[in-house]
């Protein structure tokens, strides 16, 4: 068993982010960004991001984009997890799961990877649980696909981007950390 998270040990500085309701993430510092006199920081949680899907045999698993943390869904996760020794957190951002997670099969990514039906914006998880509530049932799936916080630095404190500077900065954030991978 791997532990959660992204397996990177304590020589990465971390940094805790706070939303507007006052949850924390704890996240890993992955790049340092600056642009246009401000500095801005790609970060990754340090547990394991989950999304929460209700599951029907008819159709595709159908994403839950907002709950309560009070939900009686997320009382019955919390148990479920429990019984496999990983505790579910109301972090910002997304619900995160600490503990110990088992890898994907390698075997299993490289599929993805080679399957030519994927349109190559889709974002691909992997069941980690699923329960019955109200006669309805839940998957709570981990993300594949690396997730990524964008936050702007402010005397060393995160702060989260509002949408309207998110979908400015984020096309010009990715534009940059192209052209540092790839240099001419």
């Amino acid at each position: 068993m791997a532990e959660s998270g992204s397996g990177k040990t304590s020589d990465h500085p971390t940094l805790l982010v706070r939303d507007r309701e006052g949850l924390d993430l704890l996240c890993f510092l992955e790049h340092l960004i600056p642009l246009d006199g401000r500095d801005y920081a790609l970060l990754s949680p340090v547990d394991t991001p989950v999304s929460l899907f209700r599951l029907s045999d008819e159709s595709e698993p159908e994403p839950i984009t907002s709950v309560v943390s009070s939900e009686p869904i997320l009382s019955v996760a919390d148990v479920v997890l429990q019984e496999h020794d990983l505790v579910l957190v109301r972090s910002a951002i997304t619900l995160t799961v600490s503990g110990e997670l088992e890898e994907p099969e390698q075997e299993e990514l490289e599929e993805l990877e080679d399957d030519d039906d994927l349109e190559e914006d889709t974002e691909t998880f992997e069941l980690l649980v699923s329960f019955m509530v109200d006669a309805k049932e839940y998957g709570l799936y981990i993300p594949l696909d690396p997730f990524l916080v964008l936050v702007r630095m402010v005397d060393g404190q995160a702060e989260l981007l509002n949408d309207e500077e998110l979908d400015r900065i984020q096309p010009r954030i990715e534009a940059e950390l192209e052209e540092r991978e790839w240099p001419d």
